[in-house]
């Protein structure tokens, strides 16, 4: 399973029982994946944080192209609004992380057309295995009722980011329902880490749903 925390983000969005990914999953799925890589920026000391505003830290740009892509559309003095750097650029993030699960041998990717009449890539994941296996720790670290300081952080992160889009490859909208209090929780301890992100992601989904927006691999 690959590395960076928008790639699993990814893949965890692939239906394995319909061997594609739905499109009730489209909208929000770009800023999910740039939320991510806010994360692991945030998880690895190269953001600020202040009132739920954010700033980049000086530094050495982060390995990942896609991360550093991200790094770099933050502002370097005056912290800004999460929004913006979670929505503004949300249909440029797919293609990166795709291709390079794509060169990982992760995903496969081909040419096909929607309904029979729009082109459009379709993509389908190599271990469909590994990506059921994720989707359960995932949904473990909430359907368990485990300790939220026990889960480890990133899983936490994919468990509060997949609930806050509605993602239907990982919950039902009765699992979202029953178990809003331990997602309650386990959202506290990531707000602790990073706030301002989560609500500004689930700010720019609600708006793409209201709209109809979202993008396609």
């Amino acid at each position: 399973m690959t590395a960076t925390l928008p790639q699993r983000l990814y893949l965890i969005c692939y239906s394995v029982d319909k061997g594609k990914f739905k499109l009730d999953d489209m909208q929000g799925r770009g800023q999910l994946l740039r939320a991510g890589a806010l994360t692991e920026l945030a998880r690895d000391g190269l953001l600020g944080i202040t009132e739920k505003k954010v700033v980049r830290k000086p530094g050495r740009a982060p390995h990942d192209p896609f991360a550093a892509s991200v790094w770099q559309d933050l502002p370097d003095s005056t912290p800004k609004n999460w929004l913006r750097f979670v929505h503004n650029k949300a249909h440029t993030a797919e293609t990166p992380v795709r291709d390079q699960l794509a060169a990982a041998g992760e995903v496969t990717v081909s040419r096909g057309k929607v309904m029979g009449l729009i082109p459009a890539d379709r993509v389908a994941v190599s271990n469909p295995e590994e990506v059921t296996a994720l989707q359960e720790r995932v949904r473990g670290s909430v359907l368990d009722g485990a300790d939220p300081a026990s889960v480890p952080f990133e899983e936490l992160t994919m468990a509060v980011f997949t609930a806050e889009l509605e993602t239907s490859s990982v919950w039902s909208n009765a699992e979202l329902r029953t178990h809003k209090q331990a997602l309650k929780a386990l959202k506290a301890r990531y707000d602790e880490s990073v706030p301002g992100l989560r609500k500004a992601l689930r700010d720019s989904y609600l708006s793409s749903r209201a709209v109809g927006g979202g993008w396609s691999a």
